[in-house]
């Protein structure tokens, strides 16, 4: 580990340019050469979609649960709040499934963009079926965190599942269609996984750091490189008129969004972050971008940079970054 933060903190390479990059995220199609890992990682984002509708509609049994609160001696709104909650448990199960199954794909994706065959700027230029397929899980792991974070029902919901299936008097059928649903086991891993207020993304970070680690024999910077260039990418699609022309402004959004997304996943892969003078990001023209847009379409994208990211508070972030950041 201390090689990687030395390989890692002391790179003050310049990052390669990227202003003649336009990745055709419309209509990008998978080579010959992509084609096993791109439909493996299609099966798994043929859900997202899904996924996401799923959380969006989440209402929750906040009113259920309040009612067998408080009135614990009710058997009728005990069974009433029961029943309620755990087909919702059995929708959360869903989708923490799926974080398993980005577990699974992630590395093989990473493994094909990284790999120490092409540099990180040949791989996004040769290979933007897959890098489309990682720009598209970045974006779906923005969605779903902002969806949770304004969903409380999820923590609520989760916890009372959780007690009750400790205290409340239920059949056998009812106990075995809850083992069948959730076991302890992975209640605890569920728990887990939903105590953290960007769950998706902190998968997707472990994931991504779990890669570096664990492909000793591929050059740590092959990674933060690729990372870097990717956000590099995205940013020069939308300040550069002429590419901007050429997608429709629903992409160009798209483009901001997975900017951000490889921001906060550099900054929480790299030892020392996105914010530090020797990021190979330009944060600057980054947060740039965003405030130049219309507000209300990046509000959120700059609250991510403001609260999900992990180094913006550290000491060697500019004050200049900070101040940017603040308004």
């Amino acid at each position: 580990m201390g090689n990687l933060l030395r390989v890692l903190m002391n790179n003050n390479d310049p990052p390669p340019k990227a202003d003649r990059i336009f990745v055709d995220f419309e209509n990008a199609q998978p080579s010959e050469n992509e084609i096993d890992v791109w439909n493996l990682v299609n099966d798994v984002l043929n859900s997202a979609h899904e996924i996401l509708l799923k959380l969006q509609r989440y209402k929750g049994a906040t009113e259920e649960i309040r009612q067998a609160i408080s009135n614990p001696k009710i058997e009728d709104l005990q069974e009433k709040a029961w029943q309620s909650v755990t087909p919702l448990v059995s929708i959360l199960k869903t989708f923490f499934e799926f974080s398993l199954e980005l577990e699974r794909v992630i590395p093989e994706l990473l493994g094909e963009l990284c790999s120490r065959d092409l540099t990180p700027r040949e791989h996004l230029e040769q290979q933007q079926a897959l890098f489309k397929q990682f720009a598209l899980i970045l974006d779906f792991v923005l969605k779903f965190d902002d969806l949770k974070m304004t969903t409380p029902a999820i923590q609520n919901d989760f916890s009372y599942y959780r007690r009750t299936l400790n205290k409340m008097k239920i059949s056998q059928d009812q106990a075995n269609m809850v083992d069948d649903q959730v076991s302890n086991e992975l209640a605890n891993r569920m728990s887990l996984f939903y105590a953290q207020a960007t769950p998706m993304l902190t998968a997707l970070s472990e994931i991504t750091t779990k890669f570096v680690t664990q492909n000793r024999d591929l050059p740590v910077e092959q990674t933060t490189d690729c990372l870097s260039m990717m956000a590099c990418i995205c940013r020069v699609m939308i300040e550069n008129q002429e590419y901007r022309s050429r997608i429709r402004e629903e992409t160009q959004l798209f483009c901001l969004r997975v900017m951000v997304g490889v921001i906060i996943l550099y900054d929480h892969v790299h030892p020392v972050g996105a914010f530090a003078k020797t990021s190979s990001i330009d944060m600057k023209s980054s947060i740039k971008l965003l405030k130049d847009q219309e507000r209300s379409k990046v509000e959120s994208l700059l609250n991510a940079l403001r609260y999900t990211t992990k180094h913006l508070q550290d000491e060697g972030t500019s004050k200049a970054l900070k101040a940017m950041l603040s308004d």
